[in-house]
């Protein structure tokens, strides 16, 4: 998780909101991303999206069994839809998002698919809020 709170840190530096995703199997790292939605105008351009893609490719197909996402906040039900589809076999995340995460929004997980929640929660909140404080300046 502290790899994925590096990733969020850049998007951080970005200006980008910052989240950051890692992808492992067999602990080893094959994929890591953060948000890219500004600077590719693209609102799917979440951490979780570009990291699913960077390991399907490193993997050479379109399914993550075997593998671990490490995620500093809840994704999304868009994400959560992608993360169902390529069969992650498990995920951890840091922060809840209460408002916008895929359990708040309705969506779930592929049933397979083990969740850990809450492992360094505080770190990834104090940089969600310190980015929004910024907006808000």
């Amino acid at each position: 998780m502290q790899r994925a709170l590096e990733e969020a840190q850049l998007a951080f530096d970005e200006d980008e909101i910052p989240v950051g995703a890692i992808i492992t199997i067999d602990n080893k790292i094959i994929a890591r991303a953060h948000n890219l939605t500004e600077r590719l105008n693209d609102v799917t351009a979440h951490a979780e999206m570009q990291a699913i893609t960077m390991a399907a490719h490193y993997l050479g197909g379109k399914y993550l069994t075997g593998c671990t996402m490490y995620l500093t906040l809840e994704p999304c039900a868009m994400c959560a839809g992608a993360l169902y589809w390529s069969q992650l076999s498990r995920l951890v995340y840091a922060a809840a998002d209460t408002h916008r995460g895929y359990t708040a929004m309705g969506g779930k997980l592929h049933p397979k698919t083990e969740i850990t929640t809450g492992v360094l929660a505080e770190e990834a909140t104090l940089l969600l809020k310190d980015f929004f404080q910024q907006k808000r300046r």
